[in-house]
């Protein structure tokens, strides 16, 4: 029992024995060999201007205020790290033995000033051609080994060559770097619009990242509304070559708390997002996409996409396909279709086109079906095009209004607004087709035909009132609803409101809004309809002239329809000027020819239908007056 109360107090002396020696050194003289030390393995000057205080807990080291650590002569005149306060901490063995190894650093609300120069080392490697004690290979670049590292509250910036820099503020970091050699630990959190988002993950070769080697690591991210992983090969110049994967159950939180502030996507757009992806990013500004597979809000694609974010304006190259799409709340009808607006007018509010100036981009997407608000597409190929504020859409083909429409439609906004197109349509329903476009949907059938059209102005009216083009209409059996044709022909027959006709066709060309057609020939159940008039795009109104002819025996009975006014409620009435002016001008022939029958019975002369009966009468008399006038002359 002696023995070991001895052995247990040789151990307590001991252990005072290094408190003291421990207590005997000054802070400021272990802070000098700490300053030394970092200068000997960086060749940079780490300056202590503050107070310096000795602790023993939580770990033995110094806590130091002021510090500041030298940058690169080539990365400017800011230092690299300065801190309020640097509690750095040290092997009390080597210290003991007089050499300064720090295992631990941790930083109070510091700034870290991260640069990358034109050959793409970062401030953070060191040569030994800078330290005083160089070596033979004065390429060979050294680390500053620490065990631990912890950031509380920093500012880190970061400034790639050419590029701006990238700040970020209120950032908490744990580095867990045990050896040189082995894998560093890490646990980030950023407060980017002040929810916390936190990155934890593991560097497989921390000396080699550092040095500017592609090493391999993983990076899980928690933030509000969602959740991201990425496990690949990553590299201090930007380069990055992996898998992503990404959800969010709520990407309106998660945009916030990324700081791109409140941003509200629609149902079918994102709202809820699945993704997982090959992703590569050569750390110049090409970002590349393949093996996408994504699902937002349950319309789900695949496909590859390139983004390029080096020109002027970013370029994005991407085919997509999908099976089934709805994107009906995302686009709601009354933005899909004006037929909303059909009672007041087109609408005058400005549309912002600016967003064509953002990129460039080749987007090509199929899909079997989609449904966009009224809209209905079936297995559909759609390539759009934008290049220097312009647009070009090209459905090749697109099936929509239960048919087939080829062609392109253009949407230009370098010099002011403009859209154009040049389409043909196979087997479309007109009542979808215009009742969708247009806003009038008294018109069904199925239609071949094709269209071109210009117009030019920041809104819709402007759109409208200024379209100009031409077309041409093919359509089989239909009907329109509001007027009977028939009836006003027939009565007792009709289809009690509706003109149900066998087949209508027509070509028409506008200009300034106005839509004008003198060609329409429509047939109705043995009537034969002819029609011409305009369409007033621009007013939303209709000045046409139905003429329907049958025929009765060896009678032609024609009774034109005028239909005038608003065409969500035109006005539709036969006129009977019209009708009434072909029978005066029979019975005022048939009166003329009567008269020239009398005259030239009476007159005994022919009297043709080219011949004018005032100047025959005016001739007769002037005959007979020479007549009579001789005779008295001659005396008899």
């Amino acid at each position: 029992m002696r023995w070991v109360i001895r052995g247990i107090s040789a151990l307590l002396f001991t252990a005072a024995a290094l408190l003291g020696l421990l207590l005997l050194l000054p802070g400021e003289k272990i802070a000098g060999l700490a300053a030394d030390q970092v200068e000997k393995q960086t060749g940079r000057k780490l300056t202590i201007s503050g107070p310096v205080q000795f602790s023993f807990w939580p770990t033995v080291g110094i806590k130091a205020d002021g510090v500041w650590f030298q940058n690169a002569g080539w990365a400017g005149p800011d230092p690299m790290f300065q801190a309020e306060r640097l509690n750095i901490g040290l092997d009390a063995a080597d210290l003991l033995s007089g050499t300064v190894n720090i295992t631990e650093l941790t930083a109070i609300l510091p700034v870290l000033n991260l640069a990358v120069d034109a050959d793409g080392r970062g401030n953070w490697e060191f040569s030994q051609a800078q330290t005083s004690a160089a070596t033979s290979d004065p390429e060979t670049t050294t680390l500053l080994s620490v065990a631990r590292m912890g950031l509380r509250g920093a500012t880190l910036r970061y400034a790639p060559h050419g590029e701006a820099p990238i700040e970020l503020t209120q950032v908490d970091l744990d580095l867990n770097w045990p050896n040189p050699d082995a894998a560093a630990e890490f646990d980030i959190s950023l407060r980017p619009a002040g929810a916390p988002v936190r990155l934890t993950g593991n560097v497989e070769d921390m000396a080699a990242l550092m040095n500017g080697a592609s090493t391999r690591s993983r990076v899980a991210a928690k933030l509000p509304g969602g959740k991201a992983l990425f496990e690949g090969a990553i590299a201090t110049n930007g380069q990055v070559q992996g898998q992503l994967t990404l959800n969010s159950d709520n990407t309106s939180d998660a945009f916030q708390a990324v700081g791109l502030g409140d941003v509200e996507l629609p149902n079918g757009m994102g709202q809820r997002v699945d993704l997982a992806t090959a992703v590569a990013y050569d750390g110049v500004g090409k970002l590349t996409f393949d093996e996408l597979s994504a699902d937002l809000d349950g319309n789900r694609f695949t496909g590859e996409a390139t983004v390029d974010l080096t020109p002027e304006r970013p370029n994005v190259v991407a085919r997509l396909t999908a099976d089934a799409l709805n994107l009906s709340e995302a686009l709601s009808s009354d933005e899909t279709t004006p037929a909303s607006a059909s009672q007041t007018g087109w609408s005058t509010d400005r549309i912002d086109a600016s967003a064509l100036s953002s990129a460039d981009g080749d987007v090509s997407f199929t899909f079997n079906s989609l449904r966009a608000g009224d809209l209905r597409f079936g297995p559909s190929q759609l390539q759009l095009s934008l290049e220097r504020s312009r647009a070009v859409m090209k459905l090749q083909p697109a099936a929509l209004f239960d048919g087939q429409v080829r062609g392109q439609m253009v949407v230009n906004n370098r010099s002011g607004l403009s859209i154009g197109g040049d389409l043909n349509f196979e087997g479309v329903r007109l009542e979808q087709l215009l009742g969708q476009t247009a806003g009038f949907d008294k018109l069904n059938g199925e239609a071949v035909g094709q269209l071109q059209y210009l117009a030019s102005g920041n809104s819709i009216d402007a759109l409208m009132k200024s379209m100009s083009g031409k077309g041409r209409l093919d359509v089989g059996k239909g009907f329109f609803t509001g007027f009977d044709l028939e009836a006003l022909m027939k009565p007792g027959g009709g289809n009690g409101g509706s003109t149900v006709f066998d087949a209508m066709k027509g070509t028409f060309a506008m200009e300034a809004g106005i839509l004008d057609n003198q060609d329409l020939l429509m047939q109705v159940k043995g009537i034969s309809v002819e029609g011409a008039g305009q369409v007033l795009l621009g007013a939303q109104a209709l000045d046409y002239l139905f003429t329907p002819k049958v025929e009765t025996g060896d009678q032609l009975i024609s009774i034109p329809v005028k239909v005038t006014g608003p065409w969500a409620d035109p006005k539709i009435r036969p006129d009977l000027s019209r009708a009434v002016a072909p029978k005066l001008e029979e019975v005022k022939e048939d009166a003329k020819q009567k008269l020239r029958e009398t005259i030239s019975e009476k007159l005994e002369v022919d009297v043709t239908p080219d011949q004018n009966v005032n100047e025959i009468l005016k001739d007769r008399i002037e005959k007979e007056a020479k007549d009579q006038l001789l005779k008295f002359l001659s005396g008899n």
